[in-house]
């Protein structure tokens, strides 16, 4: 990835939430003004831009990407970024259950039955189970509840489970996530449940490992972000 030099010395933020380098407002790849929606949320985008060396390397500025694209992207096409994430969820991660072996039909059941009971209890989404892989709608009240839940939400918001989403595999996951009520810790395991049981029984490849380190600490900048989206 090329890397562009740095050619400020200062790193500020503006009254209005924005990021300014040597004064001079920074912008998004589409060139509208970068505008954090909180204080913290712009000192963590401030951080990245302050702890870039001689060369900027956006790989290791993950709130600014993150940024971005609520900027660009979500502002520019929230609809139809919603109705994607609606679609995603009906055929969530947790919805399909393994079959055999009971180890690891076990292992899904504990991890993924309390955010298909959440998403009953919580959002008013009936989602069921069900064996094995082949596709099956969910029932048409529960993909409506969540678009309700996810039209709720800002773009900043929606940048962050968006990516959670994809990260994980469940849309529901990062929705409770969202809310508060699931730790970054405890969704990480539940998306990894079948990997995990795989490299128990016959151990992880190297490369394979590395992919996973980089994603995870990704998933756990996104899960920052989100925090900060609703902090003072």
């Amino acid at each position: 990835m090329r890397q562009a030099r740095r050619v400020y010395k200062e790193v500020g933020i503006t009254p209005d939430g924005g990021i300014a380098l040597d004064g001079r407002p920074v912008r998004t790849p589409k060139k509208a003004p970068l505008i954090l929606p909180t204080h913290a949320l712009a000192k963590a985008v401030a951080a990245e831009w302050e702890a870039q060396g001689d060369k900027i390397d956006p790989r290791t500025m993950f709130m600014t990407k993150l940024a971005n694209t609520a900027i660009d992207r979500v502002g520019r096409g929230r609809e139809r970024i919603l109705a994607e994430m609606v679609d995603y969820a009906a055929s969530d991660l947790v919805c399909y259950r393994a079959e055999r072996p009971p180890d690891l039909v076990a292992r899904q059941a504990v991890c993924w039955n309390p955010v298909i009971d959440w998403a009953t209890t919580t959002l008013d989404a009936p989602f069921e189970s069900i064996p094995g892989v082949m596709h099956r709608p969910q029932p048409p009240e529960a993909i409506q509840m969540v678009g309700s839940a996810l039209a709720g939400m800002n773009n900043f918001e929606i940048a962050a489970v968006h990516n959670i989403m994809t990260l994980t595999g469940s849309a529901l996951m990062a929705l409770m996530l969202a809310r508060g009520a699931l730790s970054s810790e405890a969704a990480w395991a539940a998306a990894h449940v079948d990997e995990d049981y795989q490299i128990d029984n016959w151990g992880e490849d190297e490369e394979a490992a590395e992919r996973g380190d980089a994603r995870h600490k990704e998933f756990l900048a996104c899960c920052k972000f989100l925090e900060l989206c609703s902090s003072p």
